[in-house]
């Protein structure tokens, strides 16, 4: 354990969270995420919920501020009712910890999928929200 750094930070995502640069991205997973066939690297954070994990990561974590939108969303495939109310809380957390005010980007779901098999890392959670999962964009210490 150490000072200012939350329990839900694993050994292992502390490790992933330091070795990651500028651009480099990491997927948080809910639990319905194909983690296993899309990670080059995979994090277990089984029975934690994304909002809790993004609280812990963000003070931690700087966001990209080269670009406009450094986090994304897994968009909603058309016809499917599903509400995202779990996204006002990403928004709001999001805008606590950085500087960002500008929503996430929404990606489609097999273009979410491409780009996570890309990602640094994928943080595999528990979250059992439907369309949480969120990608987030490494900035630089200034």
């Amino acid at each position: 354990m150490l000072h200012g750094i939350s329990k839900l930070i694993s050994p292992e995502l502390l490790k992933i969270l330091m070795e990651m640069g500028h651009s480099d991205e990491i997927v948080l997973a809910d639990g319905n995420f194909p983690v296993m066939s899309h990670a080059q690297r995979v994090v277990r954070a089984d029975g934690h919920g994304i909002p809790e994990l993004l609280e812990a990561i963000l003070p931690l974590f700087p966001l990209d501020q080269y670009v406009e939108r450094p986090a994304a969303l897994m968009q909603v495939v058309p016809g499917d009712t599903v509400q995202t109310p779990i996204w006002g809380q990403y928004q709001l957390i999001i805008e606590q910890h950085t500087p960002v005010r500008e929503k996430p980007e929404e990606v489609e779901r097999f273009a979410f999928y491409e780009r996570a098999k890309k990602a640094y890392a994928i943080v595999a959670t528990g979250e059992q929200a439907l369309y949480a999962n969120i990608i987030l964009k490494k900035g630089v210490i200034k």
